[in-house]
């Protein structure tokens, strides 16, 4: 027989010990991203994979925000996070950083995400481009590396915080090889 564990049986820390934590070198830049639902739901994504931040840009929402609140759950509280009113002033702060400027996007030049390999022991910043229009240009200009999730429907792309945590889980798996 099978039961669901308990809150406590989780082991969950509690915020001010997970904010004391060693994060995972990965910072989410949101690039105009119009859902609040969306944004809320990064915020659950970062926390759960225990990120370094996300960095909200041009209209993307920031918090507190009582929709993205009601995804989050908590999120906004335990995730760094920075606005920026730009992607590309996002993007040249991460690159002066010495961040691994990763996009997700459909490009001529995108790798598919089963095949990417990234450079052990670097810093990453994933972009994730508006729902409609993707990544702005602005920020694919600083693009060390495009990388597209292979999809076999026919739709073109798929919702964001999905994508988001495809990639995401798909990269710290690499990275514990």
């Amino acid at each position: 027989m099978m039961r669901k564990l308990s809150m406590s049986e989780l082991n969950r820390p509690s915020l001010k010990e997970y904010k004391a934590r060693e994060k995972r070198p990965v910072i989410v830049v949101l690039d105009n991203i119009r859902s609040l639902h969306n944004v809320g739901s990064l915020f659950r994504t970062a926390d759960a994979f225990n990120l370094e931040a996300i960095f909200l840009c041009g209209i993307t929402a920031t918090p507190p925000h009582r929709e993205i609140h009601r995804t989050a759950l908590g999120a906004t509280e335990s995730v760094n996070w920075e606005y920026h009113p730009t992607s590309q002033a996002a993007v040249k702060k991460l690159k002066k950083k010495g961040c691994q400027i990763v996009v997700i996007e459909q490009t001529d030049k995108s790798i598919p995400l089963s095949k990417i390999t990234l450079e052990s022991g670097t810093q990453l910043a994933l972009i994730f481009g508006n729902e409609i229009t993707g990544v702005s240009e602005e920020a694919l200009d600083y693009a060390d590396v495009a990388i597209e999730i292979p999809q076999f429907g026919t739709k073109h792309s798929l919702n964001v915080a999905v994508s988001a945590g495809i990639v995401i889980w798909e990269l710290l798996r690499k990275s514990e090889k």
